[in-house]
């Protein structure tokens, strides 16, 4: 009996995690990639009253429907770069696919670089260092600028 309990306890463990992404993430639901927030396991755990490494073991490995596709319930945290308007801040996927997005719309003969593209950043309110574009960039298996060029 205490293992059935036990187990339905964690099916409701892992529905009310869920429950409690979702609450953050609805504009992401609504709106796509862009509009991830920045979200922490200490947030879910407080909200929820746990410890932080059950929230972590309750999304290890889970996986969930959505109207944009299946994701592993980690995908849904994610660390905030700051705003330099003092605004709302920015989840760092939601950087990278921004990151990605100016890329791939870039001219091929004048590729962005890092920097630039940390400047077009900036001026959209997000204050992203060089480095992480560059990181971000790697992550993304996007080369360099001086390896996208495309010469005639």
């Amino acid at each position: 009996r205490e293992l059935i309990d036990s187990i339905h306890e964690r099916g409701r463990t892992i529905e009310n995690v869920a429950r409690e992404i979702f609450d953050v993430q609805h504009e992401f639901l609504e709106h796509g990639i862009m509009h991830l927030k920045p979200l922490v396991l200490r947030e879910i755990a407080e909200r929820l009253g746990k410890h932080e490494s059950t929230i972590s073991r309750a999304t290890n490995g889970k996986y969930v429907q959505t109207p944009r596709g299946i994701f592993e319930l980690k995908y849904f945290f994610s660390s905030s770069l700051e705003s330099s308007g003092g605004g709302d801040m920015a989840s760092s996927t939601s950087v990278r696919a921004t990151i990605g997005e100016m890329i791939q719309g870039e001219d091929p003969a004048r590729p962005l670089s890092d920097q630039k593209l940390s400047d077009m950043l900036a001026e959209d309110q997000l204050k992203v260092a060089r480095r992480t574009v560059a990181k971000y960039r790697e992550e993304l298996g996007i080369p360099s600028s001086s390896q996208r060029k495309k010469r005639w």
